[in-house]
């Protein structure tokens, strides 16, 4: 007899995708057209690095920091993904046919972005056929990621979501099975689609049953295997 195989997802909150290495692809005079034609910005904790329907002049690339990129709403925002260092957060933005941003993006912490002149960004994307198939497997590993995003969201009960995102920022963001959460009960909610008194009411029943371990804003996960399962069959 053949046992039914249950679907599994990996950690959906983050592209793990590099960015950086894509600006080998451009030549010399490509890169300094870039370079004319950006402005390096630092942003505080909590600011905006786009606003979801404001004109899109320019393409983001968080050089350091960390940052959310959500659908705003009316009475709840819905996280998309999180971005670390070194990673664009507004390509899906740049299309013909569309001038504004299709979603926002605030920062977790102090944080350092680079802005290219839209204009300027699409023209080396028309004489650069290696930097645009670049840019395209960029935005289909972001397509692949927001698939998990809604697949975790839709059939994954409420520990699984938690146990998902916790199991995200551990290994890819924090690369570390203790970590300060610098999200807030809020920012988790956003992102598993519950909330804020579901997810402490999570985190509360994994420290009692011993996976996690919770001092302040400090997580340490004990029993990896356990939120593994959890987050894989919830």
């Amino acid at each position: 007899m053949i046992k039914e195989k249950k679907n599994t997802t990996p950690p959906t909150c983050v592209v793990s995708t590099p960015h950086i290495n894509i600006f080998e692809y451009l030549t010399k005079e490509e890169a300094e057209l870039l370079n004319i034609n950006q402005r390096n910005v630092k942003f505080k904790k909590g600011e905006i690095l786009a606003k979801q329907g404001s004109f899109a002049s320019h393409v983001i690339f968080l050089r350091s920091g960390l940052a959310k990129v959500y659908l705003e709403g009316d009475q709840k925002d819905l996280i998309l993904k999180i971005v670390t260092n070194n990673h664009f957060v507004s390509l899906s933005s740049v299309f013909d046919g569309n001038d504004s941003f299709i979603y926002s993006v605030s920062t977790y912490v102090d944080s350092e972005a680079t802005l290219f002149n839209i204009d300027a960004f699409k023209q080396v994307l028309r004489s650069n056929s290696k930097f645009s198939a670049q840019i395209i497997n960029l935005l289909n590993a972001n397509t692949a990621q927001v698939y998990g995003r809604f697949y975790c969201l839709t059939r994954k009960q409420s520990h699984g979501r938690v146990a998902d995102i916790i199991m995200c920022l551990s290994e890819n963001i924090f690369e570390s099975h203790s970590f300060n959460l610098n999200l807030s009960r809020n920012d988790l909610a956003d992102l598993t689609g519950l909330s804020s008194e579901s997810v402490t009411r999570i985190f509360k029943e994994f420290r009692d049953s011993n996976i996690i371990e919770i001092n302040n804003k400090d997580i340490n996960i004990l029993d990896y295997q356990r939120l593994k399962d959890i987050s894989t069959y919830g």
